[in-house]
């Protein structure tokens, strides 16, 4: 009896260790499945994007992010047809969570929708159409992630609207905060989105920084 009982834990042991193994080599074609298909679909669409996309690197730039830290909750204020959409539900897919995408125009809106279904990315991605103002009213959080790409003049009214709602830890990320270099300095002087960029450096417990074309905020 002492033998069985002694062995029983090892037989538990190997029984997790084997289903585990065949979960484990279920998910790696399926894995390689889907990166195959996004790559695929980003290289034969690269000169395709149009509507206020984000540039290649950019997207890179937030899936990286979003890997490196781990996150899962993410908010996307202005779609547009999807590409940094995109290269964030990959990321998304895998971390195990899900993007929450706004874009106010309904043709921008479709066609988003159309690009994520073509690759598989669907189940990672809510996209809604409509005026994000409003949008983010409803939307609870906590996110560990928010990424800005929409109306000009409307970043600072989301900056205050959802920095209380990040996850410690979180990111608040914006596209279009550019930096020049005068002759004669160099110091990189910011050029757009001004109010926003001062907004979040005075606000206590932000951590800023640039990644490629990105102006990220984390909340310490």
């Amino acid at each position: 009896m002492r033998a069985t009982a002694t062995a029983l834990p090892t037989l538990v042991t190997l029984v997790v260790a084997l289903v585990g193994g065949i979960l484990g080599a279920q998910a790696t074609p399926a894995r390689s499945v889907l990166d195959a298909r996004v790559q695929r679909f980003l290289e034969n669409h690269k000169d395709a994007w149009h509507e206020m996309n984000v540039p290649e690197a950019d997207g890179r730039a937030l899936h990286d992010l979003i890997v490196e830290r781990r996150y899962r909750r993410v908010l996307e204020i202005g779609t547009s047809t999807g590409r940094s959409a995109i290269w964030m539900a990959w990321a998304l897919s895998r971390t195990g969570g899900r993007l929450t995408t706004i874009e106010i125009d309904e043709s921008r809106h479709r066609q988003a929708l159309e690009n994520i279904g073509a690759t598989d990315l669907s189940p990672f991605v809510d996209a809604r159409l409509g005026d994000a103002h409003r949008v983010v009213r409803q939307l609870a959080g906590p996110f560990d992630m928010v990424f800005v790409d929409a109306d000009k003049g409307g970043f600072v009214d989301y900056a205050r609207a959802l920095w209380p709602r990040l996850a410690k830890g979180g990111a608040l990320a914006a596209h279009n905060v550019e930096r020049a270099v005068w002759p004669g300095s160099d110091t990189p002087v910011i050029v757009s989105e001004r109010e926003f960029y001062e907004f979040l450096i005075r606000l206590p417990g932000a951590r800023t920084e640039f990644r490629k074309g990105v102006f990220v905020a984390f909340k310490k």
